[in-house]
């Protein structure tokens, strides 16, 4: 009995080798079938390289041209950061010419107006500066509002402005070449409440007389 049994093990583990390599010899054979199919013509193969080297040459057209435009930009505008921290120091001069025109003690002396001149002549030479670099200020005063180049910090009534027209200037806005280096700062015109009841009024009231006309 036992000797059965022991001869049914083995028969069973030589039938679970013979599968296991069955499957063995199957498993590259059908890898080989498959690659044989997937085998090319020499006529795609070369139609295959060919479309590769040509999407490998307008890659690197492509990176050759974004390599060109950055260093263009970096030519052309390197100095971009540079050029806006340096606007600090012209605030400062103005800053400095404020409080001194607004000092009691100084006030209407000579000592003053040298201190002026003298703030007057380096603000000039650093505009001057700036304009070589192709720098330029921002045009605001009574100019319309342009969110691309103002920036509205406030509304003054003003009854000979347009509404929306720069009656202010905070603080000057500046441009390097088609690029916003900083908008201006500026205050801008409204017109007085009373008027523009007045207008409305006025609005409702040729709507009022546009109805009756239409109705007769």
């Amino acid at each position: 009995m036992e000797k059965e049994e022991s001869q049914n093990k083995d028969d069973k583990n030589l039938k679970d080798e013979n599968s296991e390599i069955g499957a063995d010899k199957q498993v590259p054979e059908e890898t080989k079938k498959k690659e044989e199919e997937e085998q090319l013509s020499p006529d795609d193969e070369i139609a295959n390289l060919k479309d590769k080297i040509t999407r490998t040459f307008a890659e690197m057209e492509n990176q050759r041209r974004r390599f060109e435009k950055e260093k263009d930009e970096a030519f052309e505008y390197g100095g971009f950061s540079f050029a806006r921290e340096t606007l600090n120091l012209l605030d400062n001069l103005e800053r400095s010419k404020q409080t001194l025109e607004s000092d009691e003690t100084i006030k209407d002396k000579d000592t003053l107006k040298k201190l002026i001149d003298h703030i007057d002549i380096i603000n000039k030479d650093m505009i001057s500066i700036f304009k070589k670099n192709n720098i330029e200020p921002i045009k605001a005063i009574n100019e319309k509002l342009d969110p691309n180049l103002h920036q509205a910090m406030m509304e003054v009534e003003d009854d000979t402005k347009d509404q929306g027209t720069i009656v202010q200037e905070i603080q000057k806005g500046f441009m390097m070449k088609d690029r916003l280096l900083r908008p201006s700062l500026v205050a801008v015109s409204k017109k007085k409440i009373e008027e523009k009841h007045e207008e409305k009024r006025s609005d409702q009231k040729n709507q009022e007389n546009d109805e009756k006309e239409g109705k007769n």
